[in-house]
């Protein structure tokens, strides 16, 4: 049974880290960030809940008439 041959294995392992690390920085780089972001106020991104729109009432058990 024939030996298998690693010599090369280290160089090929070794350009093809390197590649994939310059083809990773090329697109990100690639990409546009924005400048100066500005953060979205709270207030405006609220949604109103329809449970919130009118007034309920919470019974608790203990608040229950004794029977």
């Amino acid at each position: 049974m024939p030996q298998l041959d690693t010599s090369t294995w280290f160089i090929t392992i070794l350009s093809m880290i390197v590649t994939l690390f310059i083809v990773f920085q090329l697109k990100i780089s690639k990409h546009l960030y924005p400048l100066n972001p500005e953060p979205k106020s709270a207030m405006m991104l609220k949604q109103p809940n329809p449970w919130e729109k009118k007034w309920t009432k919470i019974y608790l058990p203990l608040s229950l008439p004794l029977q």
